[in-house]
């Protein structure tokens, strides 16, 4: 809170024309006798303020707690931040203490609780020495200064105001940007935005209450720090980044962020230990090449490999925007040949005379099939064991789309787990027409869609007895739909018609070429119901529905057991695919479903906010006749009720929730598949979450993940703080278990420590991935985070966002200063 100024003391505005002062012995004390005219507008002003406040509207104003009578308040713009060098000369100086003696346009000397303000500047000492002409200021004794929201305090100051150039003796110094403090044996301040800090100190751990000896955990040291407020960048000469008294990087020239702006420069090493790549180091480099580009370089010294050097290209362009990654690892001793990584992915807008040209691309390859084995960087990617890589070219017109590309996968083989990869398509062309406006049978809205595509597929593989494998073909397919949907409050129906059309051009089993065709027509009609009501329960006011759904589809029977099989597969069984036209995906195998689902749900909504609090849902759905068209190797899927599926999902407020499926053969009375899953997040770093997940002959899996402050485990858990969880010496507790009960061992476990002193984060983890039947890979990473300066350690803080459901960083978000935050 800021000091309240002593009344009975003089507070003098020095400004052209200036008075001279006389020197006095004791405080000044003023007294103003008012004119006979000064008195007149004294009554005057007081009538007016009475008649306001006494009018009838005031008055009635008052009473009904309404006070808005048309006035309002609007920003005057006096509050500058920065002004230019012409205006910094022309404002008021004010000058304080308990012994002031000057002259005009001259020196002026203020004694005894001696301060001086100037726009953004505030100077106390017990002596100062202004020079109101030249801006020349001198002070002496139990300096402090603040500027712009900077602080600085020692024993003796000289400073142009005007210039912003001087210097401090024996300072100590902090930062508004990011609470940056230090000492220093001088400071040079060389304009309002660069000083040079002689034989100091910076960090960013606050000095605690009460002042006295005080050393910061983790600091920087330099013979000369440069401190670059413009840039927001500091340059330690002779630098060493000491950690607990202990140096633990060491430059000729090191430099470190002081704002979270970016900047080029070497970031901090990480330092971890895998049990397949042994002892590991790495020291990446930035490279901020512009506003809308950046590289960063990354060597990584494994002690059973080798080196490894990773480059990162990141750019944002008018047209276009992308980012580019490549790792090269020479003679990697354990595998004894050279390995790579490359991965891009570009998206631009090209000039087009007429509509719109759009390229895309998504490149990924690596050098061998073991690369997903022993490097993160593709074992943790989505794709796992399949890396896609294509392009493709679009144009759009209005409702039309033409496109032309080409999509091929490169498959990791494992020798102990072979799968067969996809067919690449080289090329495929493709046309699409889209109405959602369409007039028909005189009435509107209708929908109408068409697409058509041709593609070329081939692959080529080993075969479990290592003989090469080819095939492919041709395809030409095209599809069009027609639909509209009918609604009013509380009903709707939607018929739609499709038709899919295909042919295809291959070679049977003795390389004799063949064609064949087919056209499938499919008809379906979807329709609910939807009744509310009120209704009172645990104490709560809620909107109860009650939504009945019917959905019907009719396909013949089309013989497809001959045609091949480029990109068909079963779609996965739940309300969204069980309210559909057909059970596969894929353009290859139309299902001649004949069926009807039948399903049943209700919802309890919030009356006050509307948010679902449960959702409960059953559906059925019955086969009307055999499906005969299947998959290759399949049998086929008989009439009569299909699997039962039962869903719930209940968050009955923001700290609880719980999702189930089920899904049930009525056959054999059991579940094929069962979903249990539950979170329990009653504040932020505070999460809970367990799933149990089942599927019949295939898994059976338990998920557990967490985040948990221990002191409320263990103690009293303090209020959080903005941006910084619970404030500092705070423990934390992570990690995420997926456990096999089928195979009894753990698929992946990563489990370890957050703590959080204030002006640094520290992070353990423990990662164990099981890599496949017989092999695990184990590592333990370490972190450690300089907050505003950066991060020691491997990417611990990725993998945990990563795995653990409703993961928090203990520093989330960006908190802007304000200079009047320090404000004297």
């Amino acid at each position: 809170m800021p000091d309240v100024p002593d009344l009975t003391a003089p507070t003098i505005v020095t400004q052209e024309p200036t008075p001279t002062l006389r020197r006095r012995s004791a405080p000044l004390q003023f007294h103003l006798e008012p004119t006979p005219i000064a008195r007149a507008l004294q009554v005057l002003v007081a009538a007016m303020a009475l008649a306001a406040v006494t009018s009838p509207s005031m008055v009635r104003a008052q009473q009904s707690g309404d006070v808005d009578s048309g006035l309002t308040l609007r920003s005057g713009g006096m509050l500058q931040e920065n002004l230019s060098p012409e205006l910094r000369r022309q404002v008021p100086t004010f000058v304080y203490g308990e012994q002031i003696e000057g002259k005009n346009d001259g020196n002026t000397v203020i004694e005894g609780d001696a301060e001086l303000r100037r726009h953004d500047q505030v100077i106390r000492a017990d002596r100062i020495e202004h020079d109101q002409s030249t801006g020349d200021t001198k002070a002496i004794g139990q300096v402090r200064i603040q500027r712009n929201g900077d602080r600085f305090s020692g024993p003796r100051l000289e400073m142009n105001v005007n210039t912003d150039k001087g210097f401090f003796e024996q300072p100590e110094y902090r930062l508004l940007k990011n609470e940056g403090t230090g000492n220093a044996s001088r400071v040079d301040f060389l304009d309002k935005d660069h000083m040079q800090v002689h034989e100091g100190t910076y960090s960013t751990c606050p000095r605690p209450p009460g002042g006295g000896a005080w050393k910061p955990d983790w600091l920087v040291r330099g013979k000369r720090i440069d401190l670059d407020q413009v840039e927001d960048v500091g340059y330690a000469y002779s630098g060493v980044l000491e950690f607990k008294d202990v140096p633990i990087l060491a430059a000729p020239i090191l430099s470190f962020p002081i704002s979270d702006a970016r900047k080029s420069g070497f970031l901090s090493p990480a330092v971890g230990v895998d049990s397949l790549n042994g002892f590991e180091v790495k020291a990446p480099y930035y490279f901020n090449l512009a506003p809308n580009y950046d590289l960063t370089l990354t060597p990584t010294l494994m002690g059973k490999r080798g080196v490894d050097v990773e480059a990162d290209f990141r750019y944002l362009m008018p047209t276009f925007t992308g980012q580019a990654r490549a790792a090269l690892l020479p003679s990697d001793r354990l595998r004894d040949e050279n390995r790579w990584f490359y991965s891009q992915q570009h998206f631009q807008r090209l000039p087009s005379p007429v509509g719109a040209l759009v390229l895309g691309m998504n490149l990924n390859r690596v050098s061998d099939n073991n690369y997903w084995r022993d490097f993160e960087r593709v074992a943790d990617t989505k794709w796992g064991r399949l890396l896609p890589s294509g392009g493709n070219l679009a144009w759009y017109y209005g409702n039309w789309m033409v496109s032309a590309g080409a999509n091929v996968y490169q498959t990791l083989q494992d020798e102990t787990s072979r799968i067969i990869p996809p067919f690449n398509q080289l090329p495929q062309v493709s046309a699409a027409y889209n109405r959602f406006d369409l007039d028909l049978l005189g009435l509107p809205e209708w929908e109408y869609q068409f697409f058509a595509n041709n593609s070329r597929f081939r692959r080529s593989f080993l075969d479990t007895d290592n003989t090469r494998v080819k095939d492919g073909g041709d395809r030409f397919m095209a599809s069009a739909i027609l639909t509209r949907r009918w609604q009013a409050p509380g009903w709707y129906v939607q018929p739609r018609a499709r038709l899919h059309a295909a042919q295809y051009k291959f070679d049977d089993t003795i390389g004799s070429p063949l064609t064949k065709s087919r056209v499938v027509p499919t008809l379906s009609v979807d329709s609910g119901l939807i009744f509310e009501r009120n209704a009172d329960m645990f104490g709560r006011s809620f909107v109860q529905t009650l939504e009945p759904r019917v959905f019907l589809a009719y396909t013949p029977f089309r013989d497809q057991n001959e045609l091949p099989n480029y990109d068909s597969g079963f779609v996965d069984y739940n309300f969204m695919s069980m309210f559909w036209d057909g059970i596969y995906g894929g353009n290859d195998r139309i299902s001649d479903l004949k069926a009807m689902t039948v399903g049943l749900s209700s919802r309890l909504l919030d009356v006050g906010t509307g948010a679902e609090i449960l959702r409960l849902g059953i559906a059925q759905r019955y086969l009307f006749d055999d499906i005969r068209v299947t998959l290759p190797g399949r049998s086929i899927i008989p009439k009569g009720m299909d699997d039962l599926l039962l869903a719930a999902r209940l968050q009955f407020n923001r700290h609880w929730s719980l999702d189930s499926t089920f899904q049930f053969n009525q056959e054999t009375r059991e579940s094929t598949r069962k979903t249990i899953g539950g979170r329990y997040t009653p504040g932020d770093h505070k999460v809970i979450s367990a799933a149990y997940r089942f599927q019949r002959d295939r898994s059976e899996q338990l998920d557990l993940g967490w985040q948990w402050p221990l002191s409320d485990l263990f103690g009293k858990l303090p209020d959080p703080l903005r941006g910084k969880a619970y404030g500092p010496g705070q423990w934390y507790t992570v990690g995420k278990i997926n456990y096999s009960i089928e195979e009894r061992k753990p698929i992946e476990v990563i489990a370890g420590f957050e703590y959080d002193a204030g002006c640094w984060l520290g992070r353990v983890v423990l990662q164990r991935q099981q890599t496949s039947s017989t092999t695990r890979n184990q590592k333990i990473m370490f972190q450690l985070e300089f907050n505003g300066l950066a991060s020691l350690g491997t990417g611990s803080l990725q993998n945990l966002g990563d795995s653990i459901p409703r993961y928090k960083a203990l520093r989330d978000g960006e908190i802007v200063p304000s200079r009047f935050e320090n404000y004297d």
